[in-house]
């Protein structure tokens, strides 16, 4: 008669150090917790949501409400728009035509800003040619689909190239923003660094019935690349 013991296998889960153990601690920990926290499962789902909040909030994306009538009539006094601050976080940088926000400090002021970007670093932007139209490069640009109805490109005539890393920025409603032509004798010739730019606005999500996506518009997509040659000083 065969005597050798035939081997058995342990109940892993009942191992001190085993995987089964360890969620059973870990749930132990959690139900602990619970019975600790007032509120129970309640409080600590709400504070999970919060923390998620915060954290989509710092990195990824940010509600604004618009202030004035500096960027009618596309984003009105009260509409709240959702800013994606990753736009530019992975080497992409603001381009012709997005609506982005910004910190004005030291520039336009101790605020934030929503505004178009109009030139990037090397355009030579030019106010205006025979027809009245902004020229970017050499090239005009057909601001109608979104200029406030009856505003003029601009009141005041400029000439200037924009420097590497800044930007030259305006509100749609010309007539009614203070943008980068009412800053272009101040510290940095009223350009923006691309640093303080917050985000871009991508959606106007209240209130509901003005929910829209923010494209850039067609016109800026024609504009050639600066070249090398492009440099007039500024002037308003």
């Amino acid at each position: 008669m065969d005597t050798e013991a035939q081997p058995t296998q342990r109940d892993r889960s009942s191992h001190p150090g085993s995987p089964g153990s360890e969620g059973r601690s870990r749930f132990a920990l959690l139900e602990r917790v619970t019975d600790w926290v007032p509120g129970g499962r309640i409080t600590l789902t709400l504070f999970a949501c919060l923390v998620f909040l915060l954290v989509l909030n710092a990195f990824v994306v940010q509600p604004f409400q618009i202030p004035s009538g500096s960027m009618e009539q596309g984003l009105r006094i009260g509409d709240r728009v959702l800013v994606n601050k990753l736009a530019y976080r992975f080497g992409a940088e603001p381009r012709r035509g997005d609506v982005i926000v910004f910190d004005g400090t030291g520039y336009f002021g101790d605020a934030d800003y929503v505004k178009r970007v109009v030139g990037v670093g090397g355009d030579h932007v030019v106010c205006c040619d025979k027809k009245g139209r902004i020229e970017v490069n050499g090239r005009a640009v057909d601001e109608s689909a979104f200029l406030y109805p009856g505003d003029s490109a601009s009141s005041v005539p400029f000439d200037v190239a924009v420097p590497a890393g800044r930007l030259f920025v305006l509100g749609d409603h010309r007539s009614d923003s203070s943008d980068s032509r009412d800053h272009l004798g101040s510290p940095g010739g009223g350009m923006i660094p691309v640093g303080d730019v917050i985000g871009r606005a991508d959606w106007i999500v209240w209130p509901y019935g003005h929910w829209t996506h923010l494209t850039r518009p067609a016109a800026y997509g024609r504009v050639p690349a600066p070249r090398p040659s492009a440099g007039a000083g500024a002037h308003g």
